[in-house]
């Protein structure tokens, strides 16, 4: 809480960055509120209420997020994911169930804020996120189909929709298609010129004056959907009621929203140089959806595109943000019936353009060269989120990756033997498949020894056989934790050895380690005498177990002389 606390002090306007943030806040309203608009469009709204996250959620999460430059807007896969999650619902009753869905999502990421659960996000494989990302990029192109041809599809599943418009090319509506094909060219032209930062604008524009112009009545527009009325939005109590049913899809689009942040604000450090409180960017993106509920606005995250934007554009403080959102204001109030104008098949168009420039061609290609496990996992992912519900699609790619690390930190385990040079530092060996008579072997583990990885150790443990007097040397050092299935590995490995009259001595134990053995009695089996604390120098804990397995090698008599 201090921290929000600070930011809040510090929303004090620097005079000397005012005239940048506000430049800053125009150029971002005047690009985003198409894309806005657009994007609510994808979650199955009224486009306006795209507008209405810009309004209230950009200035709000620019207030409380840990990053004083990540811009916090409506994103694409967020306005898929919601989409989605209410498909199923009649187009009447879709507002009042997105206010409780954003309001879920809210409280979810102000949740995972205030119980500092950033450091989760690293358990999210790249791999995982460029197959969602890929597959979302490729929903957004293929769910626009219908409203660029203006053939409606009665097939469900947009891959379906897409095949049933090839088939079915006899009814689309020609000025419709010319519209949207349209403002995709004049997008990717403006492109090539000085104006690219407002190309979709402009595109929109032209577009909406040529639709006009020509007459053309069988191109649908914004106004026909749902009409700007002309003032700010109503304040609305959602409907606590519906949350039972939306539950589930809130928790998958905060996860979405959550990994998106993190991944933007972790691009861009603060002023002071030091990289946001990823904790805290979870925070301010709660508070932003929760407060862009009441406004029956759409979920809002933190945006690359609208990050690259403000700080390319000269955004200096936080003022550049809340700018941003506090100029969509004028829009709603005095321009409401332009936006009426507004060809969808433009919209359309527009959105083709962010899923295309949404596609990261060489992310892709790093993931596939990367190696077989990366590439599976983002095939599962992508196929999952181009066939099945995404909030469904989300826990799926969340479940490969934690799959992905318990496979990969398994197989990355490996045990070494550590061998004495005389006079001089020891070197690693591989270890000995099989222990002879009054050998001191010393082990040395690499990776993790959590219950996926303690088999593979066991099986490179050198085979105790017919050996006798053998003593074997585990170093532990560096270790808070091996878990249960390593203690029983270490039981049945030291029981062997006491069968043939050898000793188990495990050293550079750190004090975590040495409680849980003492807890679950392993300890008294192993005997306090073979377990050697860790030192702050090292090596003198091996010293001292060669010491002690030296002095009872010359005790067990002639076997060993």
């Amino acid at each position: 809480m201090s921290g929000i606390l600070q930011n809040v002090i510090e929303l004090k306007p620097k005079k000397q960055f005012l005239a940048e943030d506000a430049t800053t806040g125009i150029t971002f309203a005047l690009v985003n509120i198409p894309q806005a608009m657009a994007n609510a469009l994808l979650a199955g709204v009224n486009p306006v209420l795209g507008l209405y996250t810009l309004m209230v959620g950009t200035p709000v999460g620019a207030i409380f997020t840990g990053s004083v430059f990540m811009n916090v807007s409506t994103t694409s896969a967020l306005s898929v994911a919601a989409g989605d999650a209410l498909a199923s619902l009649p187009p009447s009753t879709r507002a009042a169930n997105m206010a409780v869905l954003v309001l879920l999502v809210g409280v979810v990421q102000l949740l995972a804020g205030v119980f500092r659960l950033g450091s989760f996000m690293r358990f999210v494989a790249k791999s995982v996120m460029v197959g969602f990302t890929t597959g979302v990029a490729l929903l957004i192109i293929l769910g626009q189909v219908s409203d660029l041809t203006g053939y409606n599809s009665s097939f469900k599943g947009k891959i379906l929709q897409v095949a049933d418009t090839l088939v079915h090319l006899g009814q689309v509506d020609y000025p419709t298609l010319f519209i949207g094909l349209g403002t995709i060219a004049l997008i990717i032209g403006f492109n090539f010129t000085r104006a690219r930062k407002f190309g979709f604008i402009l595109a929109i524009l032209v577009a909406t004056a040529v639709t006009q112009l020509l007459n053309l009545e069988s191109v649908q527009l914004v106004g026909d959907i749902a009409q700007l009325s002309g003032s700010l939005a109503n304040f609305e109590l959602p409907n606590i009621i519906l949350i039972p049913n939306l539950f589930t899809s809130a928790v998958a689009i905060a996860i979405i929203g959550l990994v998106q942040g993190a991944g933007v604000s972790q691009s861009y450090p603060n002023p002071d140089g030091k990289y946001p409180n990823v904790s805290r960017d979870f925070t301010g993106q709660g508070i932003a959806n929760v407060a862009t509920s009441f406004l029956q606005g759409i979920p809002a995250g933190g945006s690359m595109s609208g990050t690259a934007l403000v700080v390319n554009t000269g955004m200096r403080s936080r003022w550049g943000n809340i700018f941003a959102g506090l100029f969509v204001i004028p829009l709603i109030i005095f321009l409401g019936g332009l936006v009426d104008l507004i060809p969808m098949p433009t919209l359309a168009g527009l959105l083709i353009v962010v899923g295309y420039q949404s596609l990261n061609f060489n992310e892709v290609q790093r993931v596939w060269l990367t190696g077989q496990i990366p590439r599976v996992a983002m095939g599962l992912t992508l196929a999952a989120t181009l066939t099945l519900p995404l909030q469904f699609a989300v826990f799926i790619g969340v479940a490969v990756s934690i799959l992905l690390y318990v496979f990969q930190s398994s197989n990355q385990v490996k045990l070494v033997q550590m061998q004495r040079v005389p006079g001089g530092f020891p070197i690693e060996v591989p270890v000995v498949p099989e222990l002879h008579d009054c050998e001191v072997a010393i082990l040395h583990a690499y990776g993790s020894l959590f219950f996926a990885a303690a088999s593979k150790i066991e099986n490179q443990l050198p085979h105790v056989g017919d050996s006798r007097h053998a003593v074997v040397i585990l170093r532990l050092r560096g270790r808070d934790d091996i878990g249960s299935t390593m203690m029983g590995v270490l039981e049945r490995y030291h029981h062997k050895l006491i069968g043939q009259d050898g000793r188990l001595l495990l050293v550079g134990v750190e004090e975590n380690v040495y409680q849980q053995l003492q807890r679950t009695g392993l300890l008294a089996k192993l005997g306090e005498e073979n377990v050697f604390r860790t030192q702050p120098q090292i090596g003198v804990s091996v010293n001292q177990a060669l010491n002690v397995a030296q002095t009872w090698l010359e005790e067990v008599g002639e076997d060993c002389q």
